[in-house]
């Protein structure tokens, strides 16, 4: 039985930056998990100028959730009101509106609703919500303000790239050697461990020690959404030390007698990392240099590795 009980939350920032410009952070959900901490992956799965159908997967108190919701965007009045079609327990239904008005000096006051019903209005779901709620809702429109606010320093600092390469081995092979992350230790050269999780279906918790070229090893934890066979996309909760985000997607495509895989990464710098671990003259032009060209390495490396592998084992049964 579901709940016949709504509640209300709300929520609230001032912004030092245009409305328009906060409006486009809210819009652009698939960069969400670059902007914001509880997003892990977001993607269309129907869109149109106002309308836009979404799945999204964000932690909550701990947990990894997923549901898909309905958006209607008004750009015109810089608002945009969601509702999920399938929510996750204990939400039993959920829905909200982002609402940005003008403030008289030129900046920005937002407002995020939400209104909710919990499963058998049970107290203990009620609450689970309402502090999922809060806590999301406070680290959202903070990383929203500093977003937007930081908008210029933040597009030196941020950066996006891929990695494409064609292998011999089909798409569901490579996908199953990325998904199965756990044996990378025995298969690939420059992993030292990695611990796996299953969250639950098609979502994973991952920790790994990676050596990099200097020698030293560096730890990263992510979650990572798997969507077979053809995207594996994560968010890594403790990047490297140069880095504030780190968010990145395999994509695995059919092309003739082998595939073509793509490693996308995105990420953003933290300044004053730079100088700790490049060095005091490093600028941020050579820290963005070295991130690309060590994720890149890394990346390329790992897609070789798993077409080598299985190739090898193709031939193995042979």
């Amino acid at each position: 039985m579901t709940s016949s009980a709504s509640h209300e939350l709300t929520h609230e920032i001032d912004v030092d930056a245009p409305p328009q410009r906060v409006f486009d952070l809210i819009r652009a959900v698939t960069t969400w998990p670059q902007v914001f901490p509880p997003s892990v992956h977001v993607e269309h799965l129907e869109r149109s100028d106002t309308d836009e159908r979404i799945r999204i997967w964000a932690t909550a108190n701990g947990e990894v959730k997923s549901w898909t919701s309905r958006r209607e965007l008004d750009p015109d009045g810089l608002r945009v009101r969601f509702r999920q079609e399938v929510s996750q327990h204990p939400v039993a239904a959920m829905g909200g509106e982002w609402i940005v008005r003008r403030r008289p000096d030129g900046g920005s006051h937002v407002t995020l609703l939400h209104d909710f019903r919990a499963v058998d209005d049970s107290p203990e779901h009620l609450d689970w919500i309402r502090r999922a709620v809060d806590r999301n809702s406070t680290s959202e429109l903070a990383s929203l303000r500093l977003a937007a606010e930081q908008h210029d320093e933040r597009g030196a600092l941020a950066l996006t790239f891929d990695d494409t390469v064609r292998v011999r081995s089909s798409a569901q092979d490579m996908y199953e050697f990325i998904h199965d992350a756990a044996r990378w230790p025995e298969r690939i050269a420059h992993v030292a461990r990695v611990e796996l999780t299953e969250l639950m279906a098609g979502v994973q918790r991952m920790e790994m020690d990676t050596t990099i070229a200097d020698g030293s090893t560096h730890t990263t934890e992510s979650i990572r959404v798997c969507l077979p066979f053809d995207t594996i996309a994560y968010k890594q909760l403790r990047p490297p030390a140069l880095m504030s985000v780190h968010t990145g997607c395999w994509k695995f495509t059919p092309d003739g007698d082998g595939a073509v895989v793509t490693s996308t990464h995105s990420v953003v710098l933290i300044p004053s990392a730079v100088p700790r671990v490049l060095g005091e003259s490093a600028t941020i032009d050579e820290a963005r240099d070295f991130v690309r060209k060590a994720l890149s390495r890394n990346s390329t490396a790992t897609i070789h590795h798993a077409d080598e592998y299985i190739q090898a084992q193709r031939g193995a049964r042979v």
